[in-house]
């Protein structure tokens, strides 16, 4: 049995999805990330409890201006940034329909792979359900390695407990998302597949 640091409280958490945008998620597109089209039904699914459950969803996208370059480092690591991908405003940017926000629930809109640097995620998750109930950020997205990991380390820092999402967070390759689930798992939080956080959901702990 993996260790358990903490426990996963229901009343205590969010579930937080990352850059689920179609950018990463369209067959062809600049940024395409094939496992996280493939795992849809899954992370819907997960969502679809949290939403039965009153745990409240949370949705971050990843977005570059069309004016100017407000995400320049990231540019420099992706150039096929600098021409397209993720401007603001258009359908690439859009996070994916079918598992997209109900009325109500929060998008944060971000420009660095961090979904807590310069956006007010903080503020909204200490006070989405009263000042300082939540503790612990359910973790999903794109790209595991890389918005989802800074995210999860952010959170942490931030003393969050952190459960990561193993067959909810989609990496661009196999060592890539085995790597992330390693280093969570040693020294950041839990790592725990959508069918056992749901089970931990709907018993309200585990």
């Amino acid at each position: 049995m993996a260790h358990k640091p903490f426990i996963l409280e229901r009343e205590k958490s969010v579930l937080l999805i990352i850059d689920m945008q179609n950018d990463f998620i369209e067959e062809g597109s600049c940024l395409e990330v094939p496992a996280a089209r493939e795992g849809l039904s899954r992370l819907k699914r997960l969502i679809d409890v949290c939403r039965e459950l009153k745990v409240p969803v949370i949705y971050a996208a990843h977005v570059h201006l069309p004016n100017f370059q407000i995400n320049p480092m990231e540019v420099l690591m992706f150039p096929e940034l600098k021409e397209r991908g993720l401007r603001l405003g258009s359908r690439g940017a859009e996070i994916r329909s079918e598992i997209g926000p109900k009325p109500g629930e929060i998008v944060v809109y971000k420009h660095r792979y961090d979904a807590f640097y310069g956006t007010n995620l903080d503020i909204i998750i200490r006070n989405i359900k009263g000042p300082r109930v939540v503790d612990t950020v359910m973790i999903s997205g794109v790209v595991t390695n890389i918005c989802c990991e800074s995210t999860a380390r952010s959170a942490f820092l931030r003393d969050y407990k952190i459960v990561f999402g193993s067959d909810v967070t989609f990496a661009m390759d196999e060592d890539s998302q085995k790597a992330t689930l390693k280093t969570i798992s040693l020294a950041f939080g839990r790592v725990m597949s959508s069918e056992e956080i749901i089970k931990a959901l709907e018993k309200g702990e585990f």
